[in-house]
């Protein structure tokens, strides 16, 4: 009898392990920034592979900051380097505090996360390995107050 309750117990486990998995994620990593901050002379790197480029999707950045975080926002640069050896570079402003100064991002603790939206709608041009690197470029020398960084791709669901 006892065996066949745990056996029953981990069906119903697994099974909700399956249904709780996000089949629209195509990618989702992050990088610890450590507790003593991000240099402003040190990237952050992701590497992805992209098979897709027919569908569209949504590509982003994830952020997650402490409320020790003394501004309201964070800029970056954002260098992406095609399959082909081809180079964009980008800036970036992520609002992570209203006006206010009430922080947007989710959470219950003094961790908050902020899910950014780049672009929707994107068709990767190329297959291949797509190399991001992100730099912080708030102007100070170390960064305190994130604790990491990450980008998303998710199938555009629209």
């Amino acid at each position: 009898m006892f065996k066949k309750q745990i056996f029953i117990l981990a069906i119903i486990s697994i099974m909700l392990s399956l249904y709780s998995c996000d089949t629209n994620t195509v990618y989702n990593e992050h990088v610890d920034l450590h507790s003593y901050g991000w240099p402003d002379n040190k990237s952050v790197s992701f590497n992805i592979n992209i098979t897709d480029t027919l569908n569209p999707h949504d590509f982003g950045l994830v952020i997650r900051n402490n409320t020790s975080y003394r501004y309201s926002n964070l800029y970056l640069f954002l260098l992406t380097e095609f399959p082909n050896g081809n180079i964009s570079r980008d800036t970036i402003e992520c609002m992570l505090a209203n006006e206010e100064g009430k922080w947007l991002g989710k959470g219950w603790s003094d961790v908050k996360e902020n899910k950014i939206l780049l672009k929707s709608g994107l068709r990767f041009p190329l297959t291949g390995t797509y190399k991001f690197l992100i730099q912080q470029a708030m102007r100070v020398d170390t960064l305190n107050g994130l604790s990491d960084i990450g980008i998303f791709i998710e199938k555009d669901h629209n």
